[in-house]
């Protein structure tokens, strides 16, 4: 990819909906929640130059913009995963192309496995940290230093001002609201009990087979990053019972509401 190629994308996305500061990422479960803004408009990936496709279930993909408190935000209505087969520059990209729509901070959401024996399906957890063991990075490779530098610090990957915004508004909203570190693995298969208990005992409290990569492309063009999982299921080997897409699904819509007033109140002090 070349900068010329993002302020391609950039300018064509611009021209269909416009820009703004805040950029929200939908994860399952959630891609529906650009039907409550107003002044909806939206540009499909696959008529914006450059841009991968989303091909995993309940990822519509679709860039849409919304006003929601009277600010004016953006919604990436599908992801892209590394298991999908897309290289991870190019996940990488749509994060870039936000950073030139004017993107400031940033709300990741998605769905993950509960490794932390106290977390329940339904929970949500705020990322503090996360942990790589795909061994990847969207950054490998020539340094596009208009959005960053070479070697990006990543001691606070997850902004404390927008983690404490999320946590005045789930006290706001009486919402009990859990805190952890998320692990990154690269699926598509779920976890094995052996790697959850090795997951466990290297500190994580969540797994997911996204949102790292995301952050590392934010962080290093400058964005502040807001993590947000929903555990939509025990890790495997928590409970006696297998593990499937279509729960991940329907966990998600169950929390649906209260999620949704979670990243209402956020976009609101933002």
């Amino acid at each position: 990819m070349t900068y010329q190629d993002y302020e391609e994308a950039r300018d064509v996305a611009m021209k269909q909906i416009g820009g703004a500061e805040i950029a929200v990422v939908l994860g399952s479960g959630l891609g529906d929640y650009a039907e409550e803004f107003e002044d909806v408009r939206e540009i499909k990936y696959r008529d914006i130059p450059h841009f991968p496709v989303s091909t995993a279930p309940g990822h519509s993909g679709k860039l849409i913009s919304g006003t929601k408190a009277g600010k004016r935000v953006l919604i990436m209505s599908g992801r892209m995963h590394m298991y999908e087969g897309i290289p991870l520059e190019q996940i990488a990209f749509p994060i870039r192309v936000l950073k030139l729509m004017g993107v400031k901070n940033l709300i990741l959401t998605n769905a993950a496995g509960g490794v932390n024996a106290s977390f329940r399906p339904g929970d949500l957890m705020l990322i503090t940290d996360y942990i790589n063991l795909t061994g990847r990075s969207p950054l490998t490779g020539p340094n596009e230093a208009l959005f960053g530098p070479r070697f990006p610090d990543m001691s606070q990957a997850f902004s404390k001002e927008l983690r404490q915004a999320a946590l005045e508004s789930a006290q706001e909203m009486n919402l009990e609201i859990r805190q952890g570190v998320y692990c990154w693995m690269s699926g598509p298969c779920y976890e094995t009990p052996a790697e959850i208990r090795m997951i466990r005992l290297l500190g994580a409290d969540a797994v997911g087979m996204s949102t790292v990569p995301d952050v590392m492309a934010a962080v290093h063009a400058s964005i502040k990053t807001l993590g947000i999982s929903c555990i939509t299921n025990m890790a495997a080997g928590m409970l006696d019972q297998p593990i499937t897409h279509q729960e991940v699904l329907e966990v998600g819509k169950k929390v649906q509401s209260s999620f949704r007033g979670l990243l209402d109140r956020v976009i609101e002090k933002l």
